[in-house]
């Protein structure tokens, strides 16, 4: 009788952004396979910032989870929120421009769910906070940032790891998480579900 092979359960990252993609990738955990929940993200009623990432996330993992049984999903939503308002992800530049002069010279805060399904079904979530800063911006430098197109499609209207960096002057937390995934609690999440990524090849 020939030995078994065992294979670990695959990791799904029910998710399109190449933002975290890119970030999974950077701690060495490459995601199987990628497979949008495509759900709709607009807030329910007076939801408040935190309970609609919470949502999201969970509705994603729970959307994608039929389809993958016996493997890990895991699923992200990052929210930016000035108070109890929930900024939107522009696709044109009016809107990127209000979300900047909304966002000068004040705190806010983003917010993110993370959510994950082990190979047994069962779903645990945790959410991360983070306050940002931005410094108060001039005309000059709203209009030069929107020229760079890196707010299109981004929470808030902008993405710390580009040219918005230099517009920052505070962050309190996980700056991954602002980029689109805490990591840190990411890790810890699966971790504790008993997900191990494989180990690499020698090279």
């Amino acid at each position: 009788m020939g030995d078994q092979v065992v294979t670990a359960p695959l990791l799904v990252l029910a998710s399109a952004s190449p933002r975290r993609i890119e970030l999974l990738r950077q701690i060495g955990i490459v995601p199987d396979r990628v497979d949008p929940a495509d759900i709709d993200e607009t807030p329910l009623r007076n939801e408040l910032p935190p309970a609609n990432a919470l949502r999201l996330a969970r509705e994603k993992a729970q959307r994608v989870m039929p389809r993958h049984a016996g493997a890990f999903v895991l699923a992200a939503d990052t929210v930016v929120a000035c108070g109890r308002r929930i900024l939107p992800k522009p696709t044109d530049e009016d809107t990127a421009r209000r979300c900047l002069e909304l966002l000068s010279g004040r705190r806010h805060r983003v917010h993110s769910g993370i959510a994950l399904v082990g190979p047994d079904g069962r779903m645990v979530v945790r959410r991360v906070d983070t306050r940002v800063a931005f410094k108060r911006l001039s005309r000059e430098e709203i209009t030069r940032y929107l020229k760079s197109r890196e707010w299109y499609e981004k929470a808030g209207g902008y993405a710390i790891q580009g040219r918005a960096a230099a517009l920052i002057r505070f962050i309190s937390g996980s700056y991954s998480n602002v980029v689109g995934l805490p990591l840190f609690e990411t890790v810890q999440l699966l971790a504790g579900r008993g997900y191990r990524p494989p180990c690499p090849a020698n090279s």
